[in-house]
């Protein structure tokens, strides 16, 4: 098949979310199929990157989207009904390019990366189209709305309920997909869009690797991801504020470590005696095989979170609230212990430091479940027979 990507972002490092899932599943369909790429390019300093993409795709277009007109097309937001980061990647110069490609190639089928692509190509019906999410984008800010006051209430409400009218957007598409149940039932059931399948994250296992994991150190507590985004921030509040003394006062010499690239002043604020901010961290893999036990305290968001999917498939055992559990469709202590409420949390916590055996068995059962559904390669396969589906139609 002749495939045409179409991303939000230059899919090169591929250290998290956007970036990082384009990267690996054309990494894998490359070696069955000829794959093209348009995207924006809103950095000059990407382009070092361009010999790695080239290795995977046949042709690369790269549309500029300077910052500055991104923060314009925001500011006019305020007069339009499309939510912020719609307006935010509006671009004359990318549907421009989008009608080019069109024009000049004979597609057997187009992917379209998040909600925030789905405008280029929404109206174009001749050819077979898949708008790839990473979550039910509406039960995101749902979500994010009961954790925001003031000025950010304000905003989150009004971008919530944009979003909300946009979602129906799906509906213009051959098939959406998304990355959980949860988000699959949401889009479905409340929002009665028919069109949507899943596609969960994957793991790397070439990086995040089988090897045994060391489970005789009971003293490190890992947190990893972007640390400018919200929900990440709230979390490791939320975990050193109310969740961690109790730790603390059970397990003595236990230490925290936040570890991911941008953190934003509340999180540096957080460094103390016993509790690390790395910054970025270029092999995150390391981080993991130190860690005894990783947390996912997020109280809003939605999808499946790569952090947690990256200790399974190191073995190592999770404890996580809902967010970032629910989108697993696994039981509590297959790899991931849940715990909803502050207390039932750090008890968790205590419990597998506490306990090697314990330690063991989630770990493995967690990287048994990573090996037989979170595999890049599996995903990757996933995605190929929608493709094929989509072309039947």
């Amino acid at each position: 098949m002749k495939l045409l990507f179409t991303a939000n972002r230059f899919p090169y490092p591929p250290y998290r979310g956007d970036k990082l899932k384009i990267y690996h599943l054309a990494k894998r369909l490359a070696k069955r199929h000829e794959l093209h790429l348009v995207t924006f390019l809103q950095d000059k300093k990407d382009l070092r990157y361009l010999p790695e993409l080239q290795q995977i795709f046949t042709e690369i277009h790269l549309v500029p989207l300077p910052r500055m007109a991104s923060y314009c097309n925001s500011l006019m937001a305020l007069f339009r009904r499309e939510p912020f980061q719609v307006r935010y990647f509006s671009s004359a110069a990318m549907q421009k390019q989008i009608e080019t490609l069109q024009a000049q190639h004979r597609y057997d089928a187009v992917h379209v990366q998040h909600l925030r692509m789905a405008q280029y190509w929404a109206g174009i019906k001749e050819v077979p189209r898949i708008l790839d999410l990473p979550d039910a984008y509406s039960l995101y800010w749902k979500r994010r709305v009961a954790a925001k006051k003031g000025i950010m209430k304000w905003f989150t409400q009004t971008e919530q309920q944009r979003v909300f009218a946009y979602e129906q957007v799906l509906e213009d598409y051959d098939l959406s997909l998304v990355c959980s149940r949860e988000d699959q039932a949401y889009l479905r059931e409340e929002r009665g869009i028919s069109n949507v399948q899943l596609l969960p994250n994957g793991v790397d296992l070439a990086t995040f690797s089988q090897q045994a994991h060391d489970y005789t150190h009971a003293k490190h507590i890992l947190f990893t991801g972007n640390m400018d985004y919200a929900p990440n921030v709230d979390a490791v509040g939320y975990f050193v504020r109310d969740i961690f003394p109790l730790i603390r006062e059970q397990v003595p010499g236990v230490r925290f470590i936040i570890a991911g690239q941008r953190p934003v002043k509340k999180v540096l604020e957080l460094a103390g005696p016993d509790i690390e901010v790395t910054g970025f961290v270029k092999d995150l893999s390391a981080m993991y095989r130190k860690a005894s036990i990783v947390v996912a305290p997020l109280r809003f968001g939605a999808g499946t979170q790569n952090k947690v999917l990256e200790a399974m498939a190191m073995g190592v055992p999770v404890v996580s609230r809902n967010i970032g559990f629910n989108g697993l469709d696994i039981s509590s202590g297959e790899g991931v212990i849940l715990a909803l409420e502050t207390e039932v949390f750090a008890g968790a916590c205590i419990r597998l430091l506490g306990s090697e055996q314990l330690r063991r068995d989630t770990g493995e059962q967690g990287r048994a479940v990573i090996r037989s559904r979170f595999d890049w390669d599996v995903v990757a396969a996933t995605l190929e027979g929608y493709f094929r589906q989509v072309q039947r139609h």
